[in-house]
C-alpha cells in the first residue's frame, strides 16, 4: 500500500496537493475507493481511502488509525562530506533505510565537488526527493529532513548537543565500536570525510568542538561505505537493528 507524507496533522478529511498528487493522479492513476497509507507532521500513521479528485488535489477520507512506530529510538543526524553525483544519491537513500533522522550534507577542504548557490539550492531538493522516497519504500514514519549544504565551521556549531562520532582516517587508537559502548546517549552526529579525506586543520577542528575521534578499521574505505557502516554499527549499539 503506497505511502505518503502529509504536511500537517491528520484529521478525518486530507486533502493532498502538490507534488504528491500529481503522482497519484498521473502516474499511478489513482481511482476513488483505493487506500493509502498517510503519515503527518507528528508521526501519526493512517489509512485513508480516496474519494475524490480536484483540478490539482486528491481528496482522503480516514478508514483507521493505527500504530506502525519504525523509527529507532536513538536521534541519528548523518553529516557527509559532499561527495559525487551518484555516491551522495546513494548514502542519502540507504540513510534513511538505516534509520537517519537528519542528514547534513557538509562541504570540508577536500571535496571533490564545489557548487553555487543555485546548485546547492537543487542538490538539497534532489536529496530530500530521495529521502522522500526511501522513507515511503521502508516504511518510515517520520519524515527524514535533508538539511541545505553548509561548511564545516557552521556544522560544528550546530551538533553541540549530541554526541559527534567523527570517523577520522588517521585515527588508530579508538575503535567505533568501544566508543559506542561507553556512551549511553539519545542523541548522535556522524561525521564522514570527502573523498580526499579531512585536512590537519580540520580534524583539529572537529576534535577541539567535542569530537569522539574513531576508526573503522584497519582496511580503507571509500567515503559512502564509511558513512553507511558507521551508521549500520552505531544503529546496532544503540538503535534497533541490533534488536
Amino acid at each position: 500500500m503506497r505511502r505518503l507524507f502529509y504536511r500537517g496533522i491528520l484529521a478525518d478529511r486530507v486533502v493532498i496537493e502538490g507534488a504528491d498528487a500529481h503522482h497519484l493522479m498521473h502516474v499511478m492513476r489513482a481511482r476513488c475507493g483505493q487506500e493509502l497509507v498517510v503519515v503527518d507532521d507528528e508521526g501519526s500513521v493512517a489509512r485513508m481511502e480516496i474519494i475524490g479528485f480536484s483540478a490539482d488535489a486528491v481528496h482522503l477520507r480516514l478508514v483507521e488509525r493505527f500504530d506502525a512506530d519504525t523509527e529507532p529510538p536513538v536521534h541519528i543526524a548523518l553529516a557527509p562530506c559532499l561527495l559525487k553525483g551518484e555516491k551522495m544519491d546513494l548514502v542519502v537513500q540507504k540513510a534513511v533505510e538505516l534509520g537517519a533522522v537528519e542528514i547534513l550534507p557538509v562541504e570540508s577542504a577536500n571535496c571533490v565537488v564545489r557548487y553555487d548557490m543555485k546548485k546547492r539550492e537543487a542538490r538539497a531538493a534532489r536529496w530530500q526527493k530521495i529521502a522522500d522516497e526511501a522513507a515511503k519504500q521502508c516504511g518510515r514514519s517520520a519524515r527524514v529532513i535533508v538539511h541545505a549544504i553548509r561548511d564545516l565551521r557552521a556544522f560544528l556549531q550546530e551538533v553541540q548537543a549530541r554526541t559527534l562520532i567523527f570517523c577520522y582516517e588517521n585515527e588508530q587508537q579508538m575503535p567505533l565500536k568501544e566508543s559506542l559502548r561507553t556512551r549511553e546517549d539519545s542523541r548522535y552526529a556522524i561525521l564522514i570525510g570527502p573523498e580526499g579525506g579531512f585536512s590537519l586543520d580540520e580534524a583539529e577542528q572537529v576534535t577541539a568542538a567535542g569530537g569522539v575521534s574513531v576508526t573503522l578499521g584497519p582496511r580503507i574505505l571509500r567515503a559512502e561505505t564509511a558513512a553507511l557502516a558507521a551508521l549500520a554499527a552505531l544503529q546496532y549499539e544503540k538503535g534497533d537493528l541490533g534488536s
